[in-house]
C-alpha cells in the first residue's frame, strides 16, 4: 500500500515531486499528487501528460489533455506539444485534428517546433493532407519539417513526392542530415531510383556519415533493390557495425540476385559470430530457400528455427505451407494446419488461404473447402485459391458457384478470379458458361481481359472440339496471341485429329518461342498419328538441325520423408526390378479386367505387344506411382 501524500503543498513544490516521479517512472504517486492539486498550472499538465506518452500510455495522455480542455483551461504550446506527440504515439487521426484545430485556434499552428511535431503526428496517423497542410502553413522550414514531410509521403505510398520534396528541400537551401538521409532512401529503393540513390550516396561520402548503421543498412537495401548486388556487397563490407538489419537486408538481397549460396554463407557467418537473430532472419534465409527452390533445405532451416527457440510466425507459416504445396508433402502440411491450431492462427485469414492450397495441390479438396469454411472474413484472395483449387480439380460447376457466391457475399472479384474460374469452365467443358464469363468481365465488373484470359477462352473451345471457333477467335484478338493461346490450340490438334490447324498453330509457336522443344515433338507426334511419316521426320531433322533438345519425362514421389525421382527410361532406382514387376502384373490384371490400352498414343512405329509395353511400363508417373503404392 502506496503512503499517504501530503495536501496542500505550494504549488511549485506540488510541480518538483510530480516531475520527480515522473522521471522515475511512478506515475500512479504523480497523478495521485497531481489530483490533489486544486487548481494545477500548465506545467504540470505539461509533465505528466508527456510522462505517460513515454511510457507508452497515449490513451491516458490523450484522457488528461480532455480533462484539462473540459476545465475550459487554455493550453499554451508546451502542453499541445505534449498532446501532439501522444496523437502520434496513439495513431488516432480524430484526436490528431484536434490537436491540429486547438493549435490553429490559439494561434500556435506557425510554432516551428510544434509544427514539426504536427507533420510527425499527420505522418504517423498515415494522413497526407493534413501534413501538407501544417507544412505549408510554416512561416521558416527547418531540415525537421522538410525530413518530416519527405517521410510522409514515404510511409503514405508516395515515394515519388517524397523524392520530389526531397529535391525542393536541397533547391530551399536546406542541407539534409542524416534522419533526412536514412527516410528518403527507401523511396529511392521502391522507385528503383538508381540515379538519386548514388547522389545520396556521394553526400554521404563526402560529408563523413557513411558509420551510421541506419543509413548504411538503407544504401544496401536500395543498391540491392536496384539489382547492384556489387555495390551493395562493397557498402555492407565496409560497415564498421554491423546491425541485425544489414545482415538481413543483405542476405534478401543474395537471394533476389540468385545468389543463394553467399547467402547462407552470411546467414551462417552470423550464427558462428553469434548475432543475436530475429524472426526477419529466419524468414529471409527460408523465403530465400523456397525462392531458390531449395525446398528441403528450407524445411530443415525451419526445424532449425524451432530448436533456437523460435516459433513460425504468419509469415514462416505461409512460406512453409508453400514449400509443402510445392513439394506436395501432405504430412508435412497437416504438421502445420496443427502448429496453426494450437497456437491460435485461426483467425489469420493469409495463414488459413495457403492451407486450402496446398491441401488441394495434395488432393484433399473436401479438407480445402472445410478451412475455406473456418475463414470468418474471406477476401477476394481466398475466394480465388477456393475457386482455383477446384478448377485444378476438374470441379468447373463448383468453381461456378464459388464465383457467384462471391459476387452475393459483397467481395469484388480481380483479374486473377477470372482466370480461375475460365480454368474451371475449360476443365469442364463449360463452353457456354465460360464465355459468359468472359464477355461479363468487361461489360459487367469494368475487368479489361488481358492475354491470359484469351487464352482459356482458347482452350475452352478447343477441349470442346471446336478448333475452328478456337481459331477463329485467336484471329479476332485485341492483343497480340500468346504461345498459350497457340499451344492450347495445337494440343487440341492432336486430340481432334486435326492436322491443318496443327500446322498453322505450330508455325505460330515457332516464330513466338523458336526454342520450345515441346512445340516440335508435339507436332511431330500428330503427323506420325496422322501416318504422315515424311512430315513428321522433317520436323524431327528441323529440331536437330537447330540444336533443339527435348528434356526426358521425369516425375517425382515422396515416401518416407524421402523424394525418389523418375527419368523416362531410366532404371537406375534401387527398386527398379520390383516396380517393372509389379507393373507387369497390374496390367495383366487390367486387361483380364476388360480394360485395354489406347495405343494410339505411342507414336513409335512398334508392333502391338511392343507398344501395349512401352505405354504401360516406361512412364515415369506409372514408376513413382507404383513406388509409392
Amino acid at each position: 500500500m502506496l503512503p499517504r501524500l501530503p495536501s496542500n503543498l505550494p504549488a511549485q513544490l506540488s510541480f518538483k515531486l510530480i516531475k520527480t516521479y515522473c522521471e522515475s517512472g511512478d506515475l500512479t504517486r504523480a497523478h495521485q499528487l497531481f489530483d490533489k492539486m486544486p487548481d494545477p498550472d500548465l506545467r504540470s499538465w505539461t509533465v505528466l501528460i508527456s510522462a505517460y506518452t513515454r511510457r507508452g500510455c497515449a490513451n491516458e495522455a490523450i484522457n488528461l489533455y480532455t480533462r484539462l480542455r473540459d476545465r475550459e483551461i487554455q493550453p499554451d504550446k508546451f502542453v499541445l506539444l505534449s498532446f501532439v506527440k501522444a496523437c502520434a504515439t496513439y495513431g488516432d487521426l480524430i484526436e490528431a485534428q484536434r490537436a491540429h484545430k486547438d493549435a490553429t485556434a490559439f494561434g500556435f499552428h506557425q510554432d516551428l517546433v510544434l509544427g514539426n511535431a504536427m507533420i510527425d503526428m499527420f505522418g504517423k496517423c498515415k494522413f497526407l493532407e493534413g501534413a501538407k497542410r501544417v507544412f505549408n502553413e510554416l512561416r521558416f522550414r527547418d531540415v525537421i519539417s522538410w525530413t518530416s514531410v519527405c517521410s510522409c509521403y514515404v510511409s503514405c505510398g508516395k515515394p515519388g513526392l517524397g523524392i520530389q520534396a526531397f529535391r525542393e528541400m536541397v533547391l530551399d537551401g536546406v542541407r539534409p542530415n542524416s534522419v533526412s538521409v536514412s527516410s528518403i532512401l527507401p523511396a529511392c529503393s521502391e522507385l528503383k531510383c538508381l540515379n538519386l540513390g548514388r547522389e545520396i550516396h556521394g553526400f554521404v561520402v563526402r560529408n563523413g556519415v557513411t558509420e551510421n548503421m541506419f543509413i548504411s543498412s538503407a544504401l544496401v537495401d536500395m543498391y540491392a533493390t536496384c539489382l547492384r548486388i556489387k555495390q551493395a556487397e562493397l557498402v555492407f563490407n565496409r560497415m564498421v557495425n554491423r546491425d541485425i538489419v544489414s545482415h538481413n537486408v543483405m542476405i534478401s538481397a543474395y537471394f533476389e540476385n540468385g545468389e543463394p549460396a553467399k547467402a547462407l554463407a552470411t546467414f551462417e557467418r552470423m550464427k558462428v559470430e553469434r548475432s543475436k537473430l530475429n524472426y526477419a532472419s529466419w524468414n529471409a534465409v527460408i523465403c530465400g530457400c523456397l525462392q531458390a527452390g531449395r525446398t528441403q533445405q528450407a524445411l530443415e532451416l525451419l526445424s532449425e528455427m524451432q530448436h533456437a527457440g523460435f516459433n513460425p510466425n504468419q509469415i514462416t507459416l505461409t512460406a512453409v505451407l508453400t514449400a509443402c504445396t510445392n513439394l506436395e508433402s501432405l504430412r508435412g502440411g497437416k504438421e502445420i494446419h496443427g502448429f496453426i491450431f494450437r497456437h491460435g492462427f485461426l483467425n489469420d485469414t493469409t495463414a488459413l488461404t495457403a492451407l486450402i492450397f496446398m491441401y488441394a495441390k495434395c488432393g484433399k479438396l473436401e479438407i480445402s473447402r472445410k478451412v475455406f469454411e473456418m475463414i470468418s472474413r474471406k477476401d477476394t484472395v481466398a475466394w480465388n485459391t477456393m475457386i482455383y483449387a477446384n478448377s485444378m480439380h476438374g470441379n468447373g460447376i463448383e468453381a461456378l458457384a464459388l464465383f457467384n457466391e462471391m459476387l452475393n457475399a459483397g467481395v469484388k472479384p480481380n483479374p486473377v478470379t477470372f482466370t480461375g474460374v475460365l480454368s474451371g469452365c475449360s476443365h469442364s467443358r463449360l463452353v457456354d458458361e465460360g464465355l459468359f464469363i468472359f464477355n461479363s468481365m468487361r461489360r459487367v465488373h469494368m475487368i479489361e481481359p488481358d492475354s491470359e484470359h484469351h487464352s482459356c477462352v482458347v482452350d475452352i473451345l478447343s477441349r470442346a472440339g471446336r478448333l475452328e471457333e478456337a481459331y477463329q477467335f485467336i484471329q479476332n484478338m485485341v492483343i497480340e496471341p500468346t504461345p498459350s493461346a497457340w499451344g492450347a490450340l495445337l494440343g487440341a490438334c492432336r486430340v481432334y485429329k486435326n492436322v491443318d490447324l496443327a500446322r498453322i498453330a505450330a508455325n505460330r509457336l515457332f516464330e513466338i518461342e523458336p526454342h520450345n522443344a515441346g512445340n516440335y515433338v508435339l507436332l511431330s507426334n500428330i503427323f506420325v498419328n496422322a501416318k504422315l511419316w515424311g512430315e513428321a521426320s522433317e520436323t524431327r531433322k528441323s529440331m536437330r538441325d537447330k540444336g533443339i533438345t527435348k528434356e526426358p519425362g521425369c516425375s517425382w514421389v515422396r515416401v518416407k520423408n524421402k523424394v525418389h525421382t523418375f527419368v523416362a527410361g531410366d532404371k537406375s532406382n534401387e527398386h527398379s526390378d520390383d516396380i517393372y514387376t509389379f507393373l507387369s502384373n497390374t496390367s495383366e490384371k487390367i486387361r483380364q479386367a476388360g480394360y485395354l490400352p489406347d495405343t494410339d498414343f505411342v507414336l513409335q512405329d512398334l508392333d502391338c505387344e511392343e507398344k501395349e509395353d512401352t505405354l504401360c511400363n516406361h512412364t515415369a508417373n506409372r514408376r513413382s506411382l507404383c513406388l509409392k503404392i
